[in-house]
């Protein structure tokens, strides 16, 4: 059986009408009420608004829940963009904290030469070390000062403590320093307090042994090592390290210098002991020497 739309559709179309109109009234009345300025409509207002408006917070309450996630969600925006800010921040001062952990450990390697006292008569030149001979055959650094500075063969290298070996090779813009620990490395030595003299050889180990004692009796571990200037090639007086025994009862020397953490070096202009050149200021057993009169005395008459 066929339905007759047409009919239905001509029954609702007046049936939303009326409604619409209905609704444009209600509306419109609402809007009368809420305009017309009298106190019985002011109290008649009140009263819908206390009855009517707490019962709807149910119906606001997907408005509101809605709004605190927006800002909840531009609160998270925020902080994640603050966060991105303090990570990058954070890399930035990672970098500038290597760069100051650097800088003080230079400035504390120089503040160890500076500390040193050394004779006023001796001037220095302080040089950067670029790199070591990576031998276990060869124990020598290369520094980027040469004959250009000045430097001489032979001229002690010190770092912030003691004494670390000598000048053996120059060019132009650098130099190579022996150490002492060098199995070429001869330096006359003094042992304190008991004035012994020595040799301190090296033989490429961390502690050289101590050879030519004079009389190792009077020597005991722990005395001070200095160089002696015999020679003539080391100034004396300057600190090499303490004397210690091994396990097999040999004497050695603990280097006061610290061979990890070469960094600056400081050479020492030296150029060796005075000679002497006038035999008649020679002081002798008795006083001074006096010079003979060559003058032959005059015949007698």
């Amino acid at each position: 059986m066929a339905i007759d739309r047409s009919s239905s559709n001509d029954f609702g179309r007046p049936l939303r009408r009326m409604l619409l109109a209905v609704l444009m009234l209600i509306l419109f009345g609402v809007f009368l009420l809420w305009r017309i300025d009298s106190p019985r409509v002011e109290r008649f207002r009140a009263q819908i608004t206390d009855k009517i408006v707490p019962n709807l917070d149910w119906a606001m309450a997907p408005v509101t829940g809605t709004v605190n996630l927006l800002r909840d969600f531009q609160s998270y925006q925020r902080l994640a963009d603050q966060n991105q800010e303090l990570r990058s921040e954070l890399r930035q001062m990672q970098a500038w904290k290597e760069a100051a952990l650097q800088l003080e450990q230079e400035n504390a390697r120089l503040l160890d030469l500076n500390n040193v006292r050394l004779d006023p008569r001796l001037t220095y030149i302080t040089g950067v070390v670029l790199a070591d001979s990576g031998s276990p055959f060869r124990q020598s650094v290369l520094l980027n000062v040469g004959a250009r500075d000045g430097l001489v063969d032979g001229w002690a290298a010190m770092d912030g403590i003691g004494l670390v070996g000598r000048i053996s090779g120059v060019a132009q813009n650098t130099a190579r320093v022996i150490l002492l620990t060098d199995a070429s490395s001869r330096i006359p030595a003094t042992i304190q307090p008991s004035g012994q003299r020595a040799i301190v050889a090296g033989d490429n180990s961390s502690a050289p042994p101590v050879d030519f004692l004079e009389n190792p009796d009077l020597v005991r571990p722990g005395d001070r090592v200095i160089s002696s200037g015999d020679g003539g090639v080391f100034p004396a007086g300057l600190l090499i390290g303490q004397v210690a025994a091994d396990p097999g009862g040999r004497l050695r020397v603990r280097l006061a210098a610290d061979y990890e953490r070469l960094e600056f070096l400081r050479v020492l202009r030296h150029n060796g002991s005075e000679t002497v050149s006038d035999s008649a200021q020679v002081i002798g057993p008795d006083g001074p020497i006096a010079q003979q009169d060559t003058a032959t005395p005059a015949p007698d008459k």
